[in-house]
This record gives structure tokens, C-alpha cells and sequence, in this order.
């Protein structure tokens, strides 16, 4: 039901299906930036456990999606050719954590009582935006490489995975513009471009090149797979156990695991 609707909106184009998945998946990065206008002032154990969600949701996604079916494409060597994709992914993110600090403590503080933003609120806040945009990448780059490969389940179910994953991730810097003293609705909107900008190039990049040499589709698999499983375990699972709810990222977490599952065998 859900492909056939996709390939009659997005064509049989893997570069055109990669642009509608990446549209998608910016446009539910705006939703979950836009959630701050209604969810005012959600509690910080209510954002771990959907950060955690997210994290569940990406690390499933990471094997079902990429490096089993990565493995299974390059035959042969394909183990060999989705681990060196997984190093190099994971080297990849890490040179850009070395460059941009980690600056997640906004996500806790309170909410400013005025509206006056000084360059003490604002440097950690950017800081904040280029590493959440930093951490974007692999995703992006995961859905277009799914469609890149020419199969369209795997491609809608790492759309999903990513689309889903986007809305704790836009509320969570929402948050984090509003507590530097931003305004509400408009840095929610301007967030959710934010994301749309480097998310779309990046999945268009995915799914020409796989589409252009087929030969790096385990190597590209893997690169992804190993950015984000990169993302999980030095930002997400820290950020969501270091203010004493653990157990509620956990609980998310394993939550996000079985939606994924179930959306990647439901879509099989």
C-alpha cells in the first residue's frame, strides 16, 4: 500500500524517489521543530525518552536496513567492503566532533524570562545547530543510498526510520533556541529549514551516486550504518543518561528498536 503510493507519487527514478524521501523526511524534522509551539514546556525526562526513541529507531534501522542488506549486496567480500564503509563512517564523525564542541547543555536550562539573546547564549547555540547538523549528515545520506540501491522497501523503511527519528531531534533544538531566548514559532520554522538544507543534498548525493557505480553501494551502506551507530553512542545514549533518567531513554530506546523492526518487516 505504502510503495505503491510512493512509486506513484515519486516515479521509478531512485534519484527522484531519494528527493521526495528527503522532502519527507525534512518536512517531519519541521513537524517535530514546530512541536514547541503547542508542547510548551515539555520536562526533560519527557525529552530523554524521546531522544532515546530516536536512538532505538536508528540503530535498528542501521542493520536491517544497511549493513545486512549491504552485506548481502556485495556478496562475496560484501562483509569486508560494509566494514571498511562502517570506518570510515565512524572516522568521519568523529574528525567533526574533535571540530565542533559539544554544547547539549542548553537543552537543559530554563526558559528566559525575557527576550534579550547575548553572544554568551547565542556561540552555544550555533555550536549546538552545526553539530546537530553535522550528525544529520549520515542520515541523510542513509536514505538516499537506500533508494540508490533500487530497492524501494528498504528505501521507504530507512525513510521512515529517519523521518520518525527527525521529530525528537528538531523538538530537542527547538528547545534549545527557545531556552537561549529565541522566539517560539519563528526559530522552530527556521529550524526545520535548517534541516531540510543539508538533509535533501545529502540524500539526492546517496542516491546518484549508488545509482552512477553500483560497486559502492556495500561501501556506502556501511559509511552510513557506521555514522549513525557513531551518533548513538558518543551523543545520544550520553546526553539522555547524564540527568538520572536512564531508564525512561532505555525504555525508549527499546521502544524505537521494535517499531523499527516491525516497520522493516512490514514493509518487506
Amino acid at each position: 500500500m505504502l510503495e505503491t503510493w510512493f512509486l506513484r507519487v515519486a516515479g521509478n527514478d531512485p534519484v527522484m524517489q531519494a528527493l521526495v524521501a528527503g522532502v519527507v523526511i525534512a518536512g517531519l524534522n519541521l513537524l517535530g521543530a514546530l512541536l514547541v509551539v503547542v508542547w510548551r514546556n515539555p520536562s526533560q525526562r519527557s525529552l530523554d525518552g524521546a531522544l532515546g526513541f530516536a536512538a532505538g529507531v536508528m540503530l535498528a534501522a542501521s542493520f536491517t536496513s544497511l549493513i545486512l542488506p549491504g552485506i548481502e549486496f556485495g556478496g562475496q567480500n560484501g562483509l569486508v567492503e560494509v566494514i571498511a564503509g562502517i570506518a570510515l563512517g565512524v572516522l568521519l564523525l568523529d574528525r567533526a566532533d574533535r571540530w565542533v564542541p559539544h554544547a547539549h547543555v542548553l537543552i537543559t536550562g530554563r526558559q528566559r524570562s525575557d527576550q534579550t539573546i547575548s553572544e554568551a547564549d547565542l556561540a552555544p547555540l550555533l555550536l549546538f545547530i552545526v553539530a546537530i547538523t553535522i550528525h544529520n549528515m549520515p542520515e541523510g545520506l542513509a536514505v538516499g543510498v537506500g533508494f540508490g540501491s533500487g530497492n524501494v522497501a528498504e528505501g521507504l523503511s530507512l525513510m521512515l526510520a529517519i523521518g520518525i527519528q527527525n521529530i525528537p531531534e528538531g523538538l530537542a533544538v527547538s528547545v534549545a533556541a527557545v531556552n537561549a531566548g529565541f522566539d517560539r514559532t519563528t526559530y522552530a520554522a527556521l529550524t526545520g529549514i535548517r534541516a531540510g538544507l543539508v538533509e535533501i543534498p545529502l540524500v539526492l548525493l546517496g542516491a546518484w551516486a549508488v545509482s552512477v557505480s553500483g560497486a559502492i553501494l556495500p561501501y556506502a551502506m556501511g559509511f552510513a550504518a557506521g555514522g549513525m551507530l557513531f551518533v548513538i553512542s558518543d551523543e545520544i545514549v550520553p546526553e539522555t543518561h547524564s540527568r538520572g533518567n536512564e531508564r525512561v531513554a532505555t525504555l525508549g530506546l527499546m521502544l524505537g528498536v521494535v517499531v523499527m523492526l516491525y516497520l522493516d518487516v512490514s514493509l518487506a
